[in-house]
């Protein structure tokens, strides 16, 4: 940091020698229809190549010299608007851009590398809208902005009944999934049949694959992050839906009009509804719902400052009469505060909190128990944005967050002859300084840069250990609380440039350092609710991730087709697998003696073809990659495929609008089976068949494609209200995909084994009503 320091007073003092006869045109963007902020809006200077884009909340800032200026201002779904400033003092302007009229001829679908900027050296990075999540055809009619997500290249889907994703050969924790900021630690609903998001309270999702700004951290492959509305400002509107398995209803308004507004968006499934109708009293007594809140406020507290207070509430219950019963949920809470200390500096400070648990009641004869687990972060965000100059834009910050992780604890209920158990809790403190800079260096090259500096310290209060190679605890060593047991220091250097090769192309390359230190375990084929979050400890280290990527973009076709490529290598340090027959879920405070560390690598070609204007509108997704493991301990210490690894992934989505009442969708996609480790034999132990394994995810579960079909049917449209039926078939044409391969002895032949597969879904209508007024 004492290097960064100066480099930071240094450009302030440039900048301000060189903008001595310069003045700033600075605000916020906003819709005119509803007054909420927008993200990404682009400020163009006509006849200049000066320009800036609105970041997060809507706020833009622009240096320029002495004269006459006409501004065009655009956002994607906005009518572009033109403004003539005459400049000679800073200037503060605000705007509001009206919403595009939808026209037959000329539909505009925009998100992901729509949005993206051809001279901007950002790479790896996607958008989408509420448009494509509305449009796209998924399970049950329930509107899905992480299944849309998963059909665009180096996003693979984990999966049926898996809402978990794979970036860039990354596992499934390694993605950073914010929401509002706050941390979303299990982003599932039904054992990962649907998403955490409901799509009516978000306003904005962007996903991070490579080359991430320097304000993010904490986990290697990827960051997810989901902004909700703002709310209504201007009117009080209602809007929600009623499909086959759910509802939802979306409330927002003004508190005070043009000043503050909230926002109330809730949604449950009554499947359990639907078991209360059998007759059968094992289906009629068992629970299986879920249900989730999201709310939102902000207050205009003057022309400099505004106030966010924002939160989510989700939980899911499944139990099996009263023998049983699971429930798992996230809360977060996040007060933000945006100041402007001048035109040219934005401030935001953040006070966040993140909280995931799982909850299993046990109610059998003398077994008569509660199993909990949590996680829980307090974490304190400050962020600046600083327009340093015409050619620099800088945001610089601190970030520090405490973990608490109750890894386990056994409640005996009255009667029970279970005694009372409590794995020890594991405390952490995270800190991060970040800085970063985006410079123009010329019209045709352009260098974004940054550093992010972080120190994690494992805190006592608890028992620390020794561990040999075969797993076994050789020495205790206990912290008392307060204790600092160990703190890893790592820097985050990240860098990445563009090239124009023309008005319409450019060549980027990247490269970025991450660190994880909170790790998921889970030793089944899919992530449960049940896994087990663990901090780096004296054992378990950071995970390390060095990335490299080199991309090609192409516009052309007058603007309606965009093409991109990418290829990337990471070298991957610390990575964490178990060792043979481990199990993770034992009474034991030392994880560490079923764990056994070592490297990784992934690599692999990424390819978009897309169309953006007219009646039919869509793209083609295909990633070629690689991802492997090598760990002393596992495969003979060879280099083995890790769990996530997929040869090839192809997605086909189109949306085609027939006409003013109907739009037609549909998206096709292929994978590579997944690797496993499937059993190589087996013998016979008191009459019991065992089965044994040798190469680490040696075998491949079948190839996966599935066609899914969508139509939404206007049934009234105006300015203000809204009624449409939305019609799916997921798996059209019946393809029944594995989710498990299990092996068992045949019936007419003991001494051979049979293999069964167990498909969850063949095809499957939906129909789903929604509303607003």
């Amino acid at each position: 940091m004492k290097k960064i320091l100066p480099f930071f007073i240094l450009l302030f003092t440039i900048s301000i020698a060189h903008a001595q006869k310069k003045f700033s045109v600075s605000g916020t963007i906003r819709s005119e229809a509803k007054g909420e902020t927008i993200i990404g809006a682009s400020i163009r200077i006509n006849g200049a190549s000066a320009g800036a884009t609105s970041n997060e909340y809507g706020f833009y800032s622009i240096l320029l010299p002495e004269g006459n200026y006409e501004l065009i201002v655009s956002a994607v779904g906005m009518v572009e608007k033109k403004i003539n400033v005459a400049l000679n003092s800073p200037v503060t302007l605000n705007i509001e851009l009206e919403t595009a009229p939808t026209a037959l001829d000329e539909v505009v679908v925009r998100a992901s590398s729509t949005r993206r900027s051809l001279k901007q050296p950002q790479m790896g990075m996607e958008r989408i809208n509420t448009q494509e999540i509305r449009n796209i055809p998924v399970l049950l009619g329930e509107r899905d902005a992480l299944k849309v997500l998963q059909l665009l290249p180096g996003i693979k889907s984990a999966g049926d009944g898996n809402s978990g994703f794979y970036v860039r050969g990354g596992a499934a924790d390694q993605n950073l999934i914010l929401l509002d900021e706050a941390t979303v630690y299990n982003a599932s609903h039904l054992l990962g049949f649907f998403s955490t998001f409901n799509s009516d309270a978000i306003k904005d999702v962007t996903v991070y694959k490579g080359g991430m700004p320097a304000q993010y951290g904490g986990r290697l492959s990827s960051v997810l992050d989901i902004k909700m509305n703002d709310g209504n400002n201007k009117d009080y509107s209602v809007s929600g839906g009623v499909g086959l398995i759910s509802a939802k209803l979306n409330v927002e308004g003004p508190i005070q009009k043009d000043k503050s507004s909230f926002l109330l968006s809730g949604r449950r499934t009554y499947v359990d509804m639907f078991l209360k109708l059998s007759p059968d009293s094992t289906i009629n007594n068992n629970t299986l719902y879920f249900y989730d809140l999201n709310a939102k406020m902000n207050y205009t507290l003057g022309k400099k400052d505004r106030l966010f207070l924002s939160g989510y509430f989700g939980r899911d219950k499944l139990a099996a009469g009263d023998n049983f019963g699971l429930s798992w949920g996230n809360a977060t809470a996040t007060l933000r505060w945006n100041h402007i200390f001048h035109p040219r500096l934005f401030s935001n400070t953040s006070f966040i909190f993140s909280n995931y648990d799982y909850l299993i009641n046990i109610r059998t004869g003398a077994n008569n128990l509660d199993i909990l687990s949590d996680i829980r972060d307090y974490n304190l965000k400050q962020e600046f944005q600083w327009n340093a100059g015409s050619n620099h834009q800088v945001r610089f910050g601190l970030n520090s967050v405490h973990h608490t992780i109750r890894p386990g604890e056994v409640r005996p209920g009255e009667g029970s002859s279970v005694n009372f158990s409590k794995l020890q809790d594991r405390l952490s403190w995270e800190n991060a300084l970040f800085a970063g800079d985006a410079w123009k260096i010329s019209d045709k090259v352009q260098l974004g840069y940054g550093i992010r500096l972080t120190a994690f310290s494992i805190l006592g209060k608890g028992d620390f250990y020794a561990i040999d190679q075969q797993g076994n605890v050789t020495d205790t060593f206990s912290y008392k609380k307060g204790d600092f047991v160990k703190t890893y220091f790592n820097p985050e250097p990240r860098v990445s440039i563009s090239y124009s090769t023309g008005e319409s192309s450019s060549v980027k390359a990247s490269y970025v350092r991450n660190v994880q230190n909170l790790h998921l375990l889970s030793n089944s084929v899919s992530s449960n609710p049940t896994d087990k979050w663990v901090a780096s400890t004296n054992i378990i280290k950071p995970e390390i991730s060095d990335q490299v990527a080199l991309g090609y973009y192409r516009n052309f076709g007058n603007g309606d087709y965009e093409l991109s490529t990418e290829v990337y290598y990471k070298d991957l340090q610390n990575q964490i697998d178990y060792r043979d027959g481990a199990d993770i879920f034992t009474n034991e405070d030392a994880i560490e003696s079923q764990l056994l560390f070592g490297k990784g690598r992934a690599y692999g070609i990424e390819n978009l073809l897309k169309k953006t204007r007219g009646r039919f509108t869509g793209w083609i997704s295909y990633t070629l990659s690689k991802t492997e493991r090598k760990i002393d301990g596992i495969n003979n210490n060879n280099w083995y495929n890790a769990r996530q690894d997929r040869t090839h992934d192809i997605a086909l989505v189109g949306m085609y609008k027939l006409n003013n009442k109907w739009n037609l969708s549909a998206n096709w996609v292929y994978y590579t089976g997944d690797a496993i480790t499937f059993p190589t034999g087996k013998y016979q132990l008191d009459g019991q068949t065992i089965y044994y394994y040798s190469e680490r995810n040696g075998y491949r579960m079948p190839d996966y494609h599935r066609l899914d079909l969508g139509a939404v049917y206007t049934l009234k449209k105006t300015e203000k209200t809204l009624s449409e039926l939305a019609f799916s078939i997921y798996n059209a044409y019946g393809r029944e995909n594995a989710y498990t391969i299990t092996f068992r002895d045949s019936e007419t032949d003991p001494n051979k084994t049979e293999a069964v597969q167990t498909a969850l879904f063949k095809f499957i209508p939906s129909i789903s009503w929604n509303f607003k007024f």
